[in-house]
């Protein structure tokens, strides 16, 4: 048994969702959101090395000793697998490892609002799942894909990096492709599943202004294109998009984002009343004013579209986090720390709410 795999099964057993490995302190995991030592004895640069090289295919550690930054999953049989991510910083070597469950929750189990059922069953489009690191944005997207596999008779290629949610098939027929291992860039990736028929296309994440510019291209030309992005809103998520151009490009990128956006969740993690974590969401779906809006970079108005839209299945991350302070799933402080308006915020709740109460 590789010896990180102890340090994983603690993690586990613990409740906790990352393993953080720094030379010079002992293993930290992250449990209900915040960092906890899981041993004592600070990690040695040799024993650093050990946990890492052991589980890491010869030539992905000739390409991280080179690049000094690698992403690899790793699974101990039978129990999880999960997302490596390889560092050098100013100690030496270090990593991040996150839980990927091995159970994919379904929407039930997720309780996610049931507007996401309508950007499943789309023909074609572009479909954003954004947040911060750490927010769930992959096992939403796994029960999206899954809700598809389980109800739909699609061609679905997610390309992933690496790969994190292995789907059997159902309905669906699901090619998984790993970057660095199966190809060799998303680009690279996504210019040949244009030639592979697919209905719909994964990418784990949209990080470069390629992969940007080619899902664009896969979702005009009626594909329906999943994607992840970096940013806490709509608004902020389609700014991105057009940002990542440059000038002399943007407006006609605002016309290809305008022809093909068909959504956008935007999701944030809080605690949860006892204990763990549930999603609050900020849900933006097509509608008729806003193809216009994106063609003429009124990107502000797009959080009237989603408050006007209520009646559509869109929310705003505010309205979705009253919503959980009233059902007291989280409380009205972490709410308040969490919301955009908080002034307005601050109005609707109770005396004494801030204070800590619930």
């Amino acid at each position: 048994m590789p010896a990180i795999d102890a340090l994983l099964r603690t993690m586990l057993e613990r409740g906790g969702s990352d393993l953080h490995l720094t030379v010079g302190l002992p293993p930290k995991s992250r449990i209900s959101g915040g960092l906890t030592p899981i041993g004592d004895e600070p990690i040695t640069a040799a024993r650093m090395e050990t946990y890492l090289k052991e589980i890491c295919p010869p030539h992905r550690w000739a390409d991280f000793l080179e690049r000094r930054d690698l992403d690899l999953a790793h699974e101990i049989t039978g129990l999880a697998r999960f997302r490596g991510n390889y560092l050098y910083n100013h100690w030496g070597m270090a990593a991040v490892f996150r839980q990927i469950p091995s159970k994919i929750l379904s929407f039930d189990d997720l309780k996610l609002p049931e507007a996401l059922k309508k950007l499943c069953h789309l023909n074609e489009g572009l479909v954003l799942v954004t947040g911060p690191t750490g927010s769930g944005k992959s096992t939403t997207l796994a029960a999206m894909i899954d809700y598809i596999n389980t109800n739909l008779a699609r061609h679905i290629i997610t390309i992933e990096d690496p790969i994190e949610f292995v789907h059997q098939h159902k309905k669906s027929t699901i090619v998984h492709r790993e970057v660095g291992e199966h190809t060799r860039s998303f680009g690279a990736a996504l210019k040949g599943a244009m030639r592979h028929d697919p209905d719909i296309l994964l990418l784990g994440e949209m990080r470069e202004l390629e992969t940007i510019k080619l899902a664009l291209g896969c979702a005009s030309m009626g594909m329906l294109v999943f994607g992840t992005l970096h940013t806490n809103n709509a608004p902020k998520t389609v700014d991105r998009i057009i940002n990542a151009f440059p000038a002399d490009e943007q407006n006609q990128v605002r016309v290809m984002l305008a022809g093909c956006l068909a959504g956008v969740v935007s999701q944030l993690l809080c605690k949860r009343i006892p204990k763990g974590r549930c999603a609050v969401h900020e849900i933006l779906l097509q509608h008729e004013a806003l193809p216009n809006t994106i063609r003429s970079g009124q990107i502000a108005n797009i959080r009237a579209i989603i408050e006007n839209g209520r009646a559509d299945g869109m929310t705003t991350m505010d309205q979705s986090l009253m919503a959980r302070v009233k059902d007291n799933s989280i409380a009205p402080l972490e709410a308040y720390m969490k919301a955009a308006d908080k002034n307005l915020f601050a109005s609707m709740l109770k005396p004494g709410d801030l204070d800590g109460g619930h």
